[in-house]
């Protein structure tokens, strides 16, 4: 019976983790981890839980139980990297971030001996790579991608420099953000459980705001000055790490470095590349006459989207060729070409990236047929009664009419009122 009632509790809070755009599918793996990170008790609490920001009172009322004792278990829960908790405008409020990306990678954002993290390592494994359904769900599920691609600013031309916009460079966030700090590569000290690993660098994922703050607090990140974050970004270019961040043009939450043997994203890339997991970057690489056809670009480009031609030039050899989809648009080729053969070129048709944080949020949601669940459990969107109602109109249009409507919402209306309510 005990075991019963445990599994009834871990299935609440599966469901609650359901009602994000980004969810859990089921799985007996999903099971055992969330029995690992969560107690039943735990569980059963977090599931009554709003999808946006609460206040210790707010979950006092929901659980029927002390503001002390609630405030107790809150506590704990931020400790072990569950619940982010951040202070806003005076109050403490706490969130429960998503499994990723959120207390899925935390959880190995450093070395603990609170769980069994290798085991943890490997559950994950099973349930990321192996089984498959979270993967394709997190990267394909929605047209509003979770990540993008950072272009690498050095392989710029001096116009290209010039003319990029701010929310392309990893630099811009890294040196305007009030609160920096870095962590320890999630996928890779994954696989390092597994003796997997590379040897990039660990500790050089970037956290900002509020998400660095409350990770600082609890030492799963360290902060630090604009300064070393650009050292740690040169660091990543130098060890041909991609820069992936949440696809939002203001106030980026994360921006992982990432390898194409280790990282979640770019083995999506590698697995799905045509279907575009990440939003790539305006840019797109290009071939020209001078090639020699060495390999280096083919060899090197993490999304496999280069290779050699399969007859020979005018001129006696083979040519590189860009996999125009699949192409990430990085950079890391320029970088590697001995003849500067390789180019970046804009892309003819730009990527549209949400503004913030929530206009994602609410684009992967009707997309996903998730609405309602956001509307009706998210307090931060109810003060915005003005958006609230907007969306209630776009819940009740037929399937075919809500997409168009998302459409254009992505290119005009959204955008522009979420500028005026969003800071």
């Amino acid at each position: 019976m005990a075991h019963i009632v445990a599994k009834s509790a871990y299935r609440s809070l599966e469901e609650r983790l359901n009602r994000l755009p980004q969810g859990a599918p089921p799985s007996e793996t999903l099971y055992k981890i969330l029995s690992l990170l969560f107690t039943e008790r735990e569980a059963a609490l977090v599931a009554q839980l709003p999808i946006r920001p609460f206040t210790a009172r707010t979950a006092s009322k929901l659980w029927g139980m002390s503001l002390a004792e609630t405030e107790a278990i809150l506590q704990r829960l931020a400790s072990k990297a569950i619940l982010l908790d951040v202070e806003q405008n005076g109050v403490q409020t706490y969130t429960l971030p998503p499994p990723m990306a959120g207390f899925f990678e935390f959880s190995l954002m450093r070395t603990r001996q609170d769980i069994d993290q290798k085991l943890l390592a490997e559950l994950y494994y099973q349930y990321l790579n192996v089984e498959e359904d979270f993967i394709k769900d997190l990267f394909l599920g929605t047209e509003t991608r979770l990540g993008r691609v950072f272009v690498q600013e050095q392989v710029l031309t001096n116009d290209q420099a010039i003319h990029i916009l701010d929310f392309e460079r990893a630099s811009h966030f890294i040196q305007t953000s009030p609160q920096l700090a870095v962590s320890m590569c999630y996928c890779r000290h994954k696989m390092e459980h597994l003796g997997r690993a590379c040897d990039a660098p660990q500790n050089i994922c970037l956290t900002f705001g509020n998400t660095a703050a409350a990770l600082a607090k609890h030492n799963y990140a360290r902060l630090i000055d604009a300064q070393e974050g650009m050292e740690l970004l040169q660091l990543a270019y130098e060890h041909d790490l991609v820069q992936c961040g949440e696809n939002v043009r203001k106030n980026v939450s994360f921006i992982c470095n990432c390898c194409s043997c280790c990282c979640e994203g770019l083995t999506a890339v590698r697995k799905f590349g045509a279907l575009q997991p990440i939003h790539t970057t305006n840019f797109i690489a290009s071939v020209t006459e001078s090639c020699t056809g060495c390999g280096r670009c083919v060899a090197k480009c993490p999304a496999l989207a280069l290779e050699l031609s399969a007859t020979e030039s005018e001129l006696g050899h083979r040519r590189a060729e860009v996999k125009t989809d699949i192409c990430l648009g990085c950079g890391i080729c320029v970088r590697h070409c001995p003849r500067s053969s390789i180019v970046l070129e804009r892309r003819e048709e730009r990527i549209i990236t949400p503004v913030n944080s929530v206009h994602r949020l609410v684009l992967m949601a009707i997309e996903k047929g998730k609405l309602h669940d956001l509307l009706v459990n998210n307090q931060a969107l109810a003060s915005h009664r003005a958006m609230a109602a907007v969306l209630s109109v776009i819940l009740k249009l037929p399937p075919i009419k809500q997409a168009m409507a998302s459409k254009q919402m992505k290119s005009v209306y959204l955008d522009r009122l979420l500028e005026c309510l969003v800071p």
